[in-house]
């Protein structure tokens, strides 16, 4: 999943973006308000981590002018001030959650799932298709009770996937969502994962899941479309 991180400390931006890749996300990094808010209006990000105190202004205001901007991308908004007024404001404000400094990584992990879980049937941290289960937090694949080993980015391809079954995904799609604004959009590279993961999840058993739709994309369902 693409996440933004807009944070003016390059320490701290490159520890949660660190973090996060070693998580399986995608992450772009932004130092001011102008330039992550044009960043998160014009890319489709899947969540936002903002901190608060920018050099150029308000994260508040970041976040009420994207909310303005109709993004509705999950925020996560991190502070040094954890007063209960500053939390209120910065809900108000539209983000969607609000986490202190200094926290545990951990901490910040689970607030990023617990956002891109909203608006789905299972609050649960496994994601089940078919007959695969993804558990998110012990980053573990088995499909029909038998491990499967992956790579960071396959889990996150897989993870995409899932939280997409029975949906037609077109590359750009999935180039969008699995990795970051440096990704070459003419490369065959998605079409190269999807082999790698394919061999992995679908070689050994007799329905497979990833299925192609010629001339579009993939779909991942128990289906066949």
């Amino acid at each position: 999943m693409r996440t933004l991180v807009i944070e003016d400390n390059p320490k701290m931006a490159a520890a949660i973006a660190q973090g996060l890749k070693e998580q399986g996300y995608a992450v772009d990094t932004f130092h001011t308000g102008f330039e992550g808010e044009e960043a998160a209006a014009l890319s489709p990000y899947d969540v936002v981590v903002l901190d608060l105190m920018l050099p150029d202004r308000d994260g508040m205001d970041v976040c009420r002018a994207l909310r303005r901007r109709g993004v509705k991308t999950p925020i996560l908004i991190l502070s040094a001030i954890s007063a209960t007024s500053d939390k209120v404001a910065g809900l108000n404000a539209g983000a969607d959650d609000f986490l202190a400094k200094p926290f545990e990584f951990d901490e910040l992990i689970a607030r990023v799932r617990a956002l891109l879980r909203r608006g789905q049937a299972t609050e649960a941290a496994v994601l089940r298709v078919g007959d695969v289960e993804l558990d998110l937090a012990k980053r573990n694949v088995k499909r029909a009770g038998q491990v499967i080993q992956l790579t960071s980015k396959e889990f996150a391809l897989l993870e995409y996937f899932m939280r997409n079954a029975d949906r037609v995904l077109t590359r750009t799609q999935i180039g969008e969502h699995v990795w970051d604004m440096n990704f070459d959009t003419s490369s065959n590279v998605i079409d190269v994962y999807v082999s790698m993961l394919r061999r992995k999840i679908d070689k050994e058993f007799d329905s497979p899941l990833i299925h192609t739709i010629i001339g579009t994309g993939y779909m991942f369902s128990a289906h066949r479309p």
